[in-house]
C-alpha cells in the first residue's frame, strides 16, 4: 500500500515525531510505501522516505496549517494514497495520532471567554472536531487513557474509533548488562563523586515539563544534601528564563541545562532520580525510559503514564492538586535514602521485564493497515 503520513514539523528528540518514525518504519518494514508531508524536516531522511516539504508560508501558524491542509489535498488528488495517517489534527484523516490532548476541554477550563472569538481558537477547534466529530471516519490511535473521556464528552465520538495503544518504549532504553560500568564512566565523565546526588529532568517545553518546580524543590533541599546534589535539565527549549531562576535561588553552580541529544540511556544510567513535576503531560514517555533504566522517578499526578510509576512501585506519585511543599518533602526524603532508592531501581527493571510497555509501533501499525477504513 502507499501510505502518507502528515505532520507540521518533524525534529528527531520530539514526543510526537519519535512516534511517528517508529510508526512509519514499521509499516515500511511491512512492505508499505512511506510518503511524509511535512512543514520543516531536521535530522536524517530514512532510505526509501518520500518527504515532501510543502511549500506555503503564512503570517501565523494556523493559517500556515490551513495552506497545508490544501495543498496536501491537491497533491493527493494527482497521486492518490490508500491511507492517510496525521500525527497533528486536521480533517480527511484515516487514522488521527493523539499525541496532544483535547484542544476543546482546554480552551473552555483554562482560557477566557475572549479567547474563543479568535481565529486561532476557531481554527484549531474546527480541525479538532474534523477529527473526533460523531460522523467523522477517522480512526483515533490513543496513547493516553486520561484523555478519551474528554473527546466523547465535547464530540460524542464513537467507542469504537478509539485504539488504546500499548506504550512504546525502545527496547535500547533497557538496562544492559553492562550497566554498572556506562554508570561509573558517565559520572566520571560530568565529575560526580562517589556520595555525589544527580538528578535529571528529560523533555522539550521547559515551562511545561515544570522545571521552575523543580529548581524550587532543589533550593529548598537541607544544606548538607543540597551541596552534594547537581540537576541536569535536558530538552530543546530557552534555558534563559531558569538559568536566572537558578542564580536567584543561589544554585545556579549546581544546575545545568543541555540540548535534546540521542544519547538519554547513559543519563538515565548515570543518575539518581528522575525528577518530572510537569504542568500537564498527555503520557510522559521519559517515565518508562527511567523506569527499564532501573532509574527512581518523582513525577506529578497528571501525567498519562504516572500510574505505571505507581504500579511498579519504582518511585513516588505526587498528589493532585499539585503542592509544592509535597514535591520539596519528597525530593529530599528520596535523596537521602539509598535504601529506597535501590529497592525502586529493582522493582523498575524486574516490572520491565514482564508488562508490555513496547509494542506501541505494532499495535499502531495493525490499525492503520486494517480494512475497516472510510
Amino acid at each position: 500500500m502507499q501510505l502518507a503520513f502528515v505532520l507540521y514539523k518533524y525534529f528527531p528528540f520530539g514526543g510526537l515525531q519519535r512516534d511517528f518514525m517508529r510508526i512509519a518504519l514499521e509499516c515500511q518494514q511491512r512492505g508499505h510505501l512511506i510518503r511524509v508531508y511535512t512543514l520543516t524536516w531536521e535530522g536524517e531522511v530514512p532510505p526509501g522516505f518520500d518527504v515532501v516539504m510543502v511549500p506555503v508560508k503564512a503570517l501565523f501558524n494556523h493559517s500556515r496549517y490551513e495552506k497545508l491542509t490544501a495543498w496536501v489535498e491537491t497533491d493527493l488528488l494527482k497521486r492518490p494514497v490508500d491511507r492517510l495517517v496525521g500525527f497533528n489534527k486536521m480533517p480527511g484523516l484515516d487514522v488521527y495520532y493523539a499525541a496532544d490532548g483535547c484542544f476543546e476541554d482546554k480552551a473552555q477550563n483554562l482560557r477566557n471567554s475572549l479567547y474563543r472569538r479568535w481565529g486561532r481558537y476557531r481554527h484549531f477547534a474546527a480541525y479538532e472536531r474534523a477529527v473526533f466529530a460523531k460522523d467523522s471516519k477517522t480512526e483515533v490511535l490513543m496513547i493516553s487513557e486520561v484523555q478519551q473521556p474528554l473527546f466523547v464528552k465535547h464530540y460524542d465520538t464513537p467507542a469504537e474509533r478509539f485504539h488504546l495503544l500499548p506504550p512504546g518504549i525502545s527496547l535500547d532504553r533497557r538496562a544492559p548488562a553492562n550497566a554498572p560500568q556506562i554508570r561509573a564512566e558517565f559520572r566520571q565523565e560530568f565529575g560526580l563523586a562517589d556520595d555525589d546526588l544527580l538528578v535529571v529532568q528529560i523533555g522539550s517545553g521547559f515551562k511545561t515539563k515544570g522545571v521552575d518546580r523543580s529548581l524550587k524543590a532543589l533550593a529548598a533541599l537541607p544544606s548538607e544534601l543540597k551541596k552534594r546534589t547537581r540537576l541536569f535539565v535536558i530538552g530543546q527549549d530557552d534555558p534563559k528564563v531558569f538559568q536566572v531562576q537558578s542564580a536567584t535561588l543561589g544554585i545556579g553552580e549546581q544546575v545545568q541545562f543541555l540540548k535534546g541529544r540521542s544519547d538519554i540511556p547513559r543519563f538515565l544510567m548515570g543518575a539518581d532520580l528522575l525528577i518530572h513535576p510537569a504542568y500537564n503531560e498527555n503520557t510522559g514517555t521519559v517515565l518508562l525510559e527511567a523506569l527499564v533504566a532501573g532509574l527512581p522517578v518523582l513525577v506529578s499526578a497528571v501525567c498519562g503514564y504516572a500510574h505505571y510509576i505507581a504500579e511498579a512501585d519504582c518511585g513516588r506519585v505526587l498528589t493532585d492538586p499539585f503542592d509544592q511543599a509535597q514535591l520539596n518533602q519528597y525530593l529530599a526524603t528520596m535523596l537521602a535514602d539509598d535504601s529506597a532508592r535501590a529497592a525502586w531501581s529493582q522493582h523498575g527493571l524486574a516490572f520491565a521485564d514482564t508488562a508490555d510497555l513496547y509494542s506501541m509501533p505494532q499495535h499502531a501499525a495493525d490499525v492503520i493497515l486494517a480494512e475497516h477504513h472510510g
